[in-house]
């Protein structure tokens, strides 16, 4: 889970992605690639947009893709879909690592023009085609959060209020009773800030 903003200090906690899916078009001698970017916020969603894309492009020769997931960045693929090896996933992929983005799926569908683009040619095409589907984006800027689950005696609730008032996390869940149970959010780089003060709290314990 993350907030996203526009804009956000840089820190190990907050990763790079895109805002929408956004499309775009580029053309070489004849030959057509339409590329798309698109959010995604796991393997199985980019593999769902996968299929969408080639079900919607039968008639393309080509829909060629790479994607990136994760707030570290370490799960990727990429996929040539009957190009030359290394022509069309690797650049794709390639403009998601220059531009350090995660969470994300380029489709490039190729319309082929008749006129053979050669190695060279084909790895440029799809480079551009990838880059100007993220140029016509927004790149955003998203928090990693963790859940901290604490629970503690009613009658100090002032206590475990006032370390809320402090951290400001964002409040998943309440519930108050002679035993209290919260669920709190928060960027994962304060995480053991939150943990150890609620801990300090009389009758308070953190729910692994």
């Amino acid at each position: 889970m993350g907030g996203c903003n526009k804009s956000i200090e840089t820190m190990s906690d907050i990763f790079k992605t895109i805002a929408k899916t956004s499309e775009a078009l580029y053309k070489e001698k004849m030959s057509k690639f339409i590329s798309f970017a698109i959010p995604v916020d796991d393997v199985e969603m980019a593999k769902s947009e996968i299929e969408k894309y080639n079900k919607k492009y039968f008639d393309a020769r080509h829909v060629c893709w790479a994607y990136m997931i994760g707030h570290q960045r370490e799960i990727y693929r990429s996929n040539d879909n009957g190009e030359p090896s290394g022509t069309a996933g690797k650049p794709i992929l390639g403009q998601i690592n220059s531009n350090e983005l995660t969470n994300i799926l380029i489709v490039v569908i190729r319309y082929f023009g008749g006129v053979k683009l050669g190695t060279s040619g084909l790895i440029v095409a799809y480079r551009e085609a990838a880059a100007a589907a993220i140029e016509n984006n927004e790149i955003i800027e998203c928090l990693v959060e963790e859940d901290t689950k604490v629970s503690f005696e009613y009658p100090f609730m002032n206590d475990i209020m006032k370390i809320v008032k402090d951290l400001n996390p964002t409040i998943i869940y309440q519930h108050f009773d002679m035993n209290c149970e919260m669920t709190l959010r928060i960027r994962s780089s304060e995480v053991e800030i939150l943990r150890n003060k609620l801990s300090k709290v009389e009758s308070a314990t953190i729910v692994d």
